[in-house]
C-alpha cells in the first residue's frame, strides 16, 4: 500500500486517557509495522501545567505503549520511535509549540506534512484552532477531531463554524473509532462483492434491522463527562448512527471519499425525526451513588430507540439502535432480520426464541469480529423437524490479526495520507443533531434497570415487538 509522505504529527492532549491508551500505542504499531512514513517526529503537546521534559514524555509512552500495546516497547523499533518524541506546553504564549514544530520540520527536511490531532475537551478547541490560524501553523495542515461533534443541532453548527474560520473542510478528518474497524469495514465487501447479498439488502427481503452495543462497564472514574452527555450523545449519535450509514447505504461509484459519504450522508438525510415515544431511556439502579453523580441526575445511562430511513431501499424497516452501560454483555452486534417465508409444510415446534434464530445475517464488529449467515435446516431423523443453525466466517481463523490495524491506527494513517472516506462530514453530522432534535426537546422519563441486566423491561421488548432483541454468540453461531 501507499506509504504517507514525511510527516510531524502534533497531539494535543499527549498526557491524557485517550492519548495513553489508542494514540501513542496506535502510532508505534504503525512504526513497528512499516507503515508509518521513513520520516515521522510526533510532538506532544499539554498546557503548560501539565508540560512534560521530552525525556519524561518519552517515559511516559514508553508505559502507555507497555500497557496497552500490541507491541512490545523494546529493541530498535522502539528506539527510533522514541527518538521522535518530543514535548511542547502552550498557553497564552505559543511561542514553545510553534518552535518544536518548525524543528520537528527543519529535522526531516523538505516539506514534511503537518497532522494536529485534537485529544482534548470539545470547550478547548475554539482556543487551540484559533492558535493554529494565528501561528499559521494550519495552512496546508490537516485536522483530526475527536468526539463529540456537538451536543444538539446548534453546537454542532457552531462548532463546525468554529473550525471553518480557519481549516477547510478537506483538511478536516471528525474521526470516529467505529468506522475504522476492519469487520465495520468489510460490510461494503459483504454487500458490494459478492452476489449472493446484495439482491436481498432491501425492504423486500429484510423485516428489521438491529444495532446493538451493550456495555458491562460502569462510568469507570468518568462522571464528569458523562454527566454533561449521556448514552445518545455518547454512543447512538457518534457510533451506532454512523454504523446504520454504512449498512443502510447505497452502492457508490467507488470507494473514494467524496462518492463513499455522499452516499452515507443520504442515507443521514433520509432518516425520519426521531419520536419519543420510540425511545426508551433508562439509567441503573445505583448510578446516584457514584463518585461525581449529582442526587437528582437525569441522565440516561441507557438508550433504546426506533429509527426509520424513509427512501426507497429502506421505507418500512425499522431500524433498533440499543447502547448502555452496566449491561449484561460486551457486544458489537449488527443483526438484519430476513423475512420469513411461509413455513405451512413444516410442523412448526420449535420454541419462539429457537425460531427466531433463523433467517438472520449478524455481524460481529468487535475485534476481531465475525459473520453469520443463520438459517433453518433439517435436524436428522425420520420426521421433518427443524433446528436453527448458522455458517460463520471469523477473521480470528481465516486471516492473521498481525496484518490488521485497530480503529484509531486505521484511521490516523487515513488521515496522513488525506483519505477522508471513513471520517464524517458537516453536513451529515447537522443533519443526525436534527433528526435528534425532537428526542433532545422532549426525552422520555428515565427507567430503572438493575445493573447486570439488558435494560429496562418490559418497555425494550415493547419497543421492539413483534421482534425480539437478538444476540447471537459466536459459539452459539458455529456448532461443531
Amino acid at each position: 500500500m501507499k506509504r504517507p509522505d514525511n510527516h510531524v504529527i502534533v497531539l494535543f492532549g499527549a498526557t491524557g486517557d485517550l492519548a495513553k491508551r489508542k494514540l501513542l500505542p496506535g502510532l508505534f504499531h504503525l512504526a513497528w509495522a512499516g507503515l508509518l512514513p521513513d520520516g515521522y517526529r510526533i510532538v506532544g503537546a499539554g498546557r503548560a501545567h501539565s508540560a512534560l521534559t521530552d525525556e519524561a514524555f518519552r517515559e511516559h509512552a514508553h508505559d502507555a505503549v507497555a500497557t496497552f500495546g500490541r507491541c512490545k516497547p523494546s529493541g530498535p523499533a522502539w528506539e527510533s520511535f522514541a527518538d521522535s518524541l518530543s514535548f511542547a506546553a502552550y498557553d497564552q504564549d505559543a511561542g514553545q509549540l510553534l518552535a518544536a514544530v518548525r524543528e520537528a520540520e527543519d529535522s526531516l527536511g523538505g516539506q514534511p506534512g503537518r497532522l494536529f490531532h485534537l485529544a482534548i475537551p470539545p470547550a478547548a478547541f475554539g482556543s487551540v484552532i484559533g492558535m493554529l490560524g494565528d501561528t499559521g501553523l494550519a495552512e496546508e495542515s490537516k485536522l483530526i477531531v475527536e468526539k463529540p461533534f456537538g451536543t444538539d443541532l446548534a453546537s454542532a453548527r457552531a462548532l463546525n463554524e468554529t473550525i471553518h474560520t480557519v481549516f477547510d473542510e478537506s483538511q478536516i478528518f471528525r474521526i470516529d473509532h467505529f468506522l475504522g474497524k476492519e469487520s465495520v469495514d468489510n460490510i461494503l465487501a459483504l454487500r458490494f462483492a459478492n452476489g449472493m447479498f446484495e439482491p436481498v439488502w432491501n425492504r423486500d427481503h429484510i423485516s428489521h434491522v438491529q444495532i446493538d452495543v451493550p456495555e458491562t462497564l460502569g462510568l469507570e472514574g468518568r462522571a464528569h463527562f458523562y454527566e454533561g452527555t449521556g448514552a445518545f450523545r455518547d454512543m447512538i449519535v457518534t457510533h451506532l448512527i454512523q454504523v446504520l450509514g454504512i449498512v443502510a447505504m447505497e452502492p457508490p461509484v467507488s470507494l473514494a471519499a467524496q462518492p463513499l459519504r455522499d452516499e452515507k450522508d443520504k442515507v443521514f438525510a433520509a432518516l425520519r425525526p426521531i419520536e419519543p415515544g420510540h425511545v426508551v431511556r433508562g439509567q441503573y439502579n445505583g448510578y446516584h451513588d457514584e463518585l461525581g453523580v449529582a442526587p437528582d441526575s437525569q441522565t440516561e445511562t441507557f438508550t433504546a430507540l426506533r429509527l426509520e430511513v424513509d427512501n426507497w431501499r429502506w421505507a418500512g424497516v425499522p431500524f433498533y439502535l440499543r447502547s448502555g452501560k452496566n449491561l449484561a454483555q460486551h457486544r458489537q452486534v449488527i443483526t438484519l432480520g430476513l423475512r420469513e417465508p411461509p413455513l405451512r409444510m413444516f410442523p412448526i415446534d420449535l420454541p419462539r426464541e429457537d425460531r427466531s434464530r433463523g433467517n438472520k445475517i449478524v455481524i460481529d464488529f468487535g475485534d476481531p469480529g465475525w459473520i453469520a449467515a443463520c438459517f433453518l435446516a433439517k435436524e436428522p431423523g425420520p420426521t421433518m423437524r427443524l433446528a436453527p443453525e448458522a455458517m460463520t466466517f471469523r477473521y480470528a481463523d481465516s486471516f492473521c490479526r498481525e496484518h490488521g490495524l485497530e480503529g484509531y491506527e486505521r484511521l490516523i494513517l487515513d488521515a496522513m495520507l488525506s483519505d477522508q472516506s471513513l471520517f464524517t462530514r458537516a453536513d451529515g453530522i447537522e443533519r443526525i443533531w436534527e433528526a435528534s432534535t425532537p428526542l433532545l426537546e422532549n426525552p422520555p422519563p428515565l427507567q430503572g434497570y438493575d445493573p447486570g441486566s439488558w435494560g429496562p423491561e418490559p418497555a425494550i421488548s415493547d419497543l421492539i415487538a413483534p421482534h425480539q432483541w437478538y444476540l447471537e454468540d459466536a459459539g452459539d453461531a458455529v456448532r461443531q
